[in-house]
């Protein structure tokens, strides 16, 4: 036997027995069990099987078929053999896992096994709402359930890490990745990211069905300059402690295994190369053990920021910040073995960061049995199954948010009317399945022509009136948008005259949003808005249905257009949720998680902003700090959204108008539903801190309760605010909370509230 296969075969008896010593008694599954099986494997570790554990390679060739023979390819193999890739990304299927899996378990020295990592943003192939319109629903159980939905299909088909949540904080709709967060408020985005972390690890992340999760980007990327792709950030550290920071706070404390850094220079230094963010922070100051995987390239990309000057001085910054794997840079697996054994990187800083890689790969139960994601039976009936739909469908559904209702046009009649639906995405199969969905397939969605058909009672005539884009829309290409065919308004035009109410679905493509699809205009694109004004001329009747992944600026509809139903990119099951909105079988209950600008030139917009120090008049309007060709209000606000029912709030009370610093300030209100159907209303609950150390925001969301009621039915709400929430960070990034004066405010949305007063002493 030789040298080689004597290794492997010792390595592997060794971590097998361990295994099974750390399952035969329950409580002997620990940490340290872990962490001493990470010792034992480390030790025999060279320093370029280190190095090779720190490296992530994108998926390079057919791995069930012949291996390649020259370019790039070729070389990435040899390294897979070696045992100098820990991860790959975009590998997907069963049966593709399991062969690559092969590779790095049986013909590598030690038999590492590899983590899989893909981008399960919104759903694997059976797709839910972008994340954006899931933060609409503000129904935190539904967002767990949809995240582990996407986990088990994601998980049955070879995949055990996703790239998500994204948990970035944006205030900027030009930005085209807003959809793939949760808005622009730190508080419902930290509620987000905890539940979508859990929704995708479970409570036992070796559970076959789960899947490590991912929090994204840190940090900042929100705050791109312009909302333009990987421009750069310049905030101050207020906004990076109270704005930035929090959701990726709430990721860890709920667990989360890996971050992703980001994009963008914080303060002049990439967030990849950026010590105080992952050093001081993330593994200091919040004690994360899991690990940083860089964005694609970024390492490499610190050299064209003009930051390092080759990728020896990139891989020396990179792991010194603390960014433990370098995703498709080709930084580490060039330049820092040399860089370790030159004496210039300690050794003890890349076994920090591999054992932080072989901790998750550990939790995962990779090693136990590296091909436990590798079950193609499971893998038949997992993806796509019913009660994936189910969930999807319900979460849909959850995410519709009704903008206008003008006379009660909605909900729609369902027998004796004759409806004219309009509109390119109406009819469209793809669309509505929204950016992010890669391993879906295009034309798998219910279209709202489909859903709308399922209603048997009315008339309904389809006329597409124009086409959104020119050609078929690509991930990876610039979506082109047409701007001069209007062929199709004639037919469009017949129809409404001769229908009693016209359903028109307007909006963006789905992949009009999402990386690198920023936009300057907000407005329908091509020649959408002329349709809409158009069709008004023969008939007023409309229900404008929305679809697109960021606020659009639609100033003209909410001026003229009677009902508007906000419906994002709803996924898989879209047709039919839109459809249940429509004709009343599901009553709408979302509400806004980014604010509405009445033109582009408001954004930045956002409810949470700061006073200047100009006087205002008895209306509270700011002398000068205004725009003077347009209200300086949004169109819609943050946590706005009506129902086909009305609420009625009365009775905010406090328990008492004083409390001592760390003593409960105990908040009530009484909601009752005065309207004619059960409906559900997100009753929010808002603060400001009057005077502060730190100037403070006009208003802070600090609470929210999802409430159903009956017709006619009243409920007393009651919400608890503590030091965890009465508080703020201070430019250091110290958590303080002051004496002083208080506001707090109750209501359905951030603009329409009832308001009382306390105080904190000390």
């Amino acid at each position: 036997m030789n040298l080689k296969k004597s290794q492997l075969i010792f390595t592997l008896m060794l971590i097998a027995f361990m295994s099974c010593q750390a399952q035969k008694p329950k409580q002997m599954n620990t940490k340290n069990t872990i962490e001493q099986k990470i010792d034992t494997l480390l030790k025999q570790m060279t320093v370029e099987e280190k190095v090779g554990q720190m490296n992530q390679y994108n998926g390079f060739w057919d791995v069930t078929g012949p291996a390649p023979e020259g370019g790039s390819a070729e070389k990435k193999y040899a390294h897979l053999r070696k045992g100098w890739v820990g991860s790959m990304l975009n590998v997907r299927g069963a049966k593709a896992v399991r062969a690559v899996q092969k590779i790095a378990v049986e013909e590598t020295r030690l038999g590492i096994p590899l983590i899989i990592g893909f981008d399960v943003i919104h759903g694997y192939k059976t797709l839910s709402p972008i994340p954006l319109a899931e933060a609409a629903s503000w129904d935190l159980e539904a967002i767990k359930k949809s995240a582990q939905a996407a986990a088990a299909e994601a998980s049955a088909s070879g995949i055990n890490w996703t790239f998500g949540p994204m948990v970035d904080i944006s205030r900027d709709a030009r930005w085209g990745r807003v959809m793939e967060g949760a808005g622009e408020d730190p508080f419902l985005g930290s509620k987000i990211a905890e539940v979508r972390v859990k929704g995708f690890q479970g409570d036992d992340l070796s559970a076959v069905n789960t899947i490590a999760a991912c929090a994204k980007h840190f940090a900042g990327y929100g705050f791109s300059e312009a909302g333009k792709e990987y421009n750069t950030v310049d905030i101050g550290t207020s906004t990076l402690h109270n704005m930035v920071l929090p959701p990726f706070k709430a990721a860890v404390d709920a667990g989360v295994r890996t971050l992703m850094n980001s994009f963008n220079e914080v303060n002049g230094i990439p967030a990849t190369g950026n010590a105080y963010l992952q050093r001081d922070i993330l593994k200091g100051l919040w004690r994360f053990d899991g690990f940083v995987v860089s964005d694609w390239a970024s390492l490499n990309e610190m050299i064209t920021w003009g930051y390092t000057k080759d990728k020896r001085e990139a891989a020396k910054i990179a792991v010194t910040a603390g960014s433990d794997m370098d995703m498709e840079g080709y930084v580490y697996i060039e330049a820092l073995a040399q860089l370790v054994k030159d004496g210039v990187v300690s050794e003890s800083i890349v076994d920090d960061a591999v054992r932080r890689i072989l901790r998750v790969k550990f939790e995962l139960g990779l090693f136990d049995d590296p091909y436990k994601y590798c079950d193609e039976t499971r893998e038949k009936e997992t993806i796509g199954n019913s009660k994936n739909h189910e969930a999807v469908l319900d979460m849909a559904k959850k995410s519709i948010v009704l903008l206008k209702n003008d006379n009660k046009l909605l909900p729609l009649k369902k027998e004796g009317q004759k409806i004219a639906l309009i509109g390119a995405l109406a009819h469209d199969k793809s669309s509505p399945l929204g950016s992010w969905r890669i391993a879906a397939e295009d034309d798998t969605a219910v279209s709202v022509l489909e859903g709308m058909q399922r209603y048997k009672g009315n008339t309904l005539t389809y006329a597409k009136g124009a086409d959104v884009t020119t050609e078929k829309a690509d991930f990876v290409q610039e979506v082109v948008i047409n701007t001069t065919d209007k062929s199709g308004f004639a037919e469009a035009l017949a129809i409404a005259e001769q229908s009693d109410v016209v359903v028109m679905v307007l909006g963006e493509h789905g992949f009009q949003t999402g990386e690198g699809r920023s936009r300057t205009n907000l407005l329908l694109p091509g020649v959408q808005q002329e349709l809409l004004e158009a069709v008004y001329k023969v008939n007023p009747n409309i229900v404008l249905v929305l679809n697109n992944g960021r606020p659009l600026a639609i100033n003209w509809a909410d001026e003229h257009i009677p009902a508007i139903v906000e419906a994002w990119h709803l996924g898989t099951e879209t047709g039919n949720a839109v459809a249940q909105i429509l004709y009343g079988d599901y009553n709408p209950s979302g509400k806004l998680p980014m604010t509405f600008p009445r033109n582009v030139g408001q954004v930045p917009i956002y409810y949470n902003y700061k006073n200047t120090g100009r006087p205002t008049n008895k209306d509270n309007n700011v002398f000068w700090s205004h725009y003077t060709d347009v209200e300086k209000t949004p169109l819609y606000p943050f946590g706005y959204g009506l129902s086909y029912t009305t609420f009625e709030y009365s009775n905010l009370e406090l328990n008492k108008n004083s409390f001592k610093i760390g003593e409960d300030v105990n908040v009530s209100v009484t909601l009752k539903n005065t309207g004619d159907l059960k409906g559900k209303e997100v009753v929010q609950l808002y603060i400001r801190d009057l005077f502060a150390s730190v100037t403070r925001p006009v208003k802070e969301l600090k609470g929210f309760e999802l409430v159903e009621l009956k017709a006619g039915e009243t409920k007393t709400i009651h919400f608890i605010l503590n030091k965890e929430n009465l508080g703020f960070y201070d430019n250091d990034g110290t958590y303080i909370v002051e004496p002083g004066d208080f506001k707090v405010f109750i209501g359905g949305s951030s603009v329409t509230t009832l308001e009382a007063d306390f105080s904190l002493i000390d």
